[in-house]
């Protein structure tokens, strides 16, 4: 059996700048991973040393097959105190850009990744509303910079993981558990940074793409309580998606599913189904769900900005995809304007609160040589990426 994809269709992998960089000491997570209680189970340290060994593993991604790149720039390198801003670092990015170019690899830039510089966590985070016109401001320093060079631009990536697990879960910072309140007000500073970054985006050198990236799933709830799962999934996705309706696209990234109790709370695994590293189950159909619902609320088109898996098995991981990849072309199908898909993630690297342990790369990073090894896993895909087609 083989599916062929629409022409042009993107094809690309994605990275996040303090996952892969090394030593960017100067955000609310290189604190969190240090400060005493830290629910993490390792700090970042030097990370896969993407930050000077960026031009060899963009070729790599381009050799492989593959057409675009995601990654982030540093916001915490960029301004390292309030309104100090780093030419170097500036010029950095931009030589990440234009290599990308170079080699004929579109660059989609995403502007926050998980990770607000010090300063600003200092002065209250992302409940201090000030935060979202920070944030504008670095935005258009930034874009000045590099936006004539930029293929595709991401405000925020999962806006609603950062306030979930910040304020609520207490995994990532500033670690608070059950502040509804809190995540509440984080929210309105986010989609008020948001709409001001698309602004601050389009105002720059270059024409290109912008939207926002939302955490999604499949979900499930005992029969009979489906309006209590219609309400949970607004506040964590729906809200996200309608603030993406007046945007060029919307950045799908979904993994597995997600299991509520009667009461609404998430119950974890179903016996029997597989689970990953992560915790998670094994579950690729949550791909096409979200894309689906995505498509439903938003009504822009569509990016799968980031699928994957965290496995040491890699023959599950190209079992994983080939199906994501199937459901793709099903919502192709009926019409939906899916525009590309990135793999989460180019290599191995830092996985936040649970450290180098889950392994989402198409590349395995030795972390005391910084050797890479590419995995058949990333021959595979990017084979169809170079072809556009998937062949069973």
């Amino acid at each position: 059996m083989t599916i062929t994809f629409p022409d042009g269709f993107l094809w690309g992998t994605s990275t996040a700048a303090h996952q892969t960089e090394g030593g960017n000491w100067n955000n609310d997570w290189w604190a969190w991973e240090h400060a005493a209680g830290t629910a993490c189970a390792e700090p970042s340290g030097d990370a896969v040393d993407h930050f000077w060994r960026y031009p060899d593993d963009i070729r790599l991604l381009r050799d492989l097959g593959f057409g675009a790149y995601r990654f982030s720039v540093e916001w915490s390198r960029i301004e390292p105190e309030d309104g100090e801003f780093s030419r170097a670092a500036l010029d950095h990015y931009r030589r990440m850009l234009a290599t990308c170019r170079e080699h004929d690899v579109l660059p989609v830039v995403t502007f926050h990744h998980f990770t607000t510089p010090r300063w600003v966590a200092a002065d209250g985070g992302w409940e201090e509303p000030r935060t979202a016109e920070r944030f504008q401001r670095f935005c258009e320093r930034t874009t000045a910079a590099i936006g004539d060079l930029v293929g595709i631009g991401c405000t925020i990536n999962e806006p609603n993981v950062v306030t979930l697990m910040g304020y609520v879960v207490g995994v990532f910072p500033p670690g608070r558990r059950g502040d509804l309140a809190a995540m509440g007000t984080a929210n309105e500073t986010m989609l008020d940074a948001h709409a001001r970054a698309v602004d601050a985006l389009k105002s720059g050198p270059g024409d290109f793409p912008v939207g926002l990236t939302v955490s999604m799933s499949d979900w499930s709830i005992p029969s009979g309580h489906e309006a209590l799962l219609d309400q949970v999934r607004h506040s964590f996705e729906g809200i996200w998606l309608e603030a993406a309706r007046g945007d060029d696209y919307v950045g799908v990234q979904a993994y597995s599913r997600t299991r509520l109790s009667e009461q609404g709370l998430p119950t974890g695994p179903e016996e029997g189904v597989e689970t990953l590293q992560m915790g998670y189950e094994y579950w690729p159909q949550a791909v096409e769900v979200a894309t689906r619902r995505a498509a439903e609320v938003a009504q822009v088109p569509l990016i799968i900005t980031e699928s994957g898996i965290g496995t040491l098995d890699d023959e599950q991981r190209i079992r994983y995809t080939r199906d994501v990849l199937h459901g793709v072309r099903r919502c192709l199908d009926d019409g939906l304007d899916v525009r590309g898909y990135f793999y989460w993630s180019l290599m191995d690297n830092f996985e936040w609160a649970l450290g180098y342990m889950p392994h989402f790369g198409l590349i395995a990073v030795d972390r005391d040589t910084q050797e890479r090894t590419v995995k058949p896993s990333g021959h595979w895909l990017g084979a169809i990426a170079a072809s556009n087609r998937l062949d069973d």
